[in-house]
């Protein structure tokens, strides 16, 4: 049986980590992609990454070109090309730049790898995998934003973090935009099962949240130049594994909505099943009306952004 194709779009920082885990996850064959001035840069990196596979036998084969071509027949393409954020500047500064990028990307990806699962990092995330699906045509199943499964990390973190418990057993979400506005859920938030209204208090849980909205920017300033790298390669690389093995996890990601919770026609942060259909469905539920008014206001914000790529 041939091994599937994993091709990276992008490879800088979170293209480079997206690498290493999938090639120490074993999930197929890596081909890194960008433009001829990286070329140097992506062929380094991949014959560093090959250089590590003796040490725990990882059986892949990376490699990294800037010929458009060296992604024809791949399993899943992740999209991380675009430029990072500088402190100051939120997701939304990137439109303009990232906006070109995508258009050349979304071209690639149609020419060569038109049966491909569609994972897009680049930011301002909404924006670019609306306007990803819209310039490639893909059907809605078959392109998808990583966005709340990092978010949802995150949270997950601070959560462990401020109990002190294992992360493993903290569970939650984050639905809507991937930017400011996000709306992590504390009331489907759990530790082992038993809500976290009961193990943290309030004003410590509305700290969590409002750290968990802004927790990329706090990364942007804390790096002083560019932005998280490790936790969004990772989040990714979960969505590809969902996909390529088939698993059906339930992960909150910006998936295309047709009328689910309300909202028609635009990529945003919810419940999403991944299999081997892609994006096989999204699990609604009931919201509070809280919950209600913060996810519009959300849904207000990427509508903007959306606007703004004309298309």
């Amino acid at each position: 049986m041939s091994r599937k194709k994993i091709a990276l779009i992008g490879g800088g920082q979170i293209g480079g980590n997206l690498a290493l885990i999938a090639a120490q996850k074993e999930l197929g064959d890596i081909v890194i992609s960008d433009i001829p001035k990286a070329e140097g840069m992506i062929k380094g990196k991949a014959l560093d990454l090959m250089q590590l596979r003796p040490h725990d036998g990882y059986d892949v084969n990376i490699e990294g070109s800037s010929d458009p071509a060296i992604i024809s027949g791949a399993d899943v393409v992740i999209i991380t090309a675009g430029v990072p954020r500088k402190p100051g500047m939120d997701r939304e500064d990137l439109l303009g730049i990232n906006l070109k990028i995508i258009k050349d990307v979304a071209n690639n990806v149609k020419t060569h790898a038109p049966e491909a699962f569609v994972i897009v990092i680049s930011n301002p995330l909404d924006a670019m995998v609306y306007a990803f699906y819209k310039l490639s045509g893909f059907p809605k199943n078959q392109v998808v934003g990583m966005a709340g499964a990092l978010d949802s990390a995150r949270f997950r973190t601070f959560i462990a973090m401020e109990t002190g418990f294992s992360v493993q057993d903290v569970t939650c979400m984050v639905l809507g935009g991937h930017g400011d506005s996000m709306v992590p859920l504390t009331r489907l938030a759990a530790v082992g099962g038993i809500p976290v209204s009961e193990l943290i208090p309030e004003e410590r849980l509305n700290a969590i949240v409002e750290r968990v909205r802004f927790a990329g920017g706090e990364i942007v300033k804390l790096f002083g130049n560019g932005s998280a790298y490790y936790a969004p390669a990772q989040s990714a690389i979960e969505m590809a594994e969902s996909y390529l093995r088939d698993k059906k996890r339930v992960i909150p990601c910006a998936s295309y909505c047709e009328g689910e919770f309300g909202v028609d026609g635009y990529f945003i942060g919810v419940p999403s099943v991944i299999g081997s259909g892609g994006v096989e469905r999204i699990l609604e539920f009931t919201l509070t009306e809280e919950e209600k008014a913060e996810l519009n206001a959300t849904l207000e914000k990427v509508k903007k952004t959306v606007a703004e790529t004309g298309l």
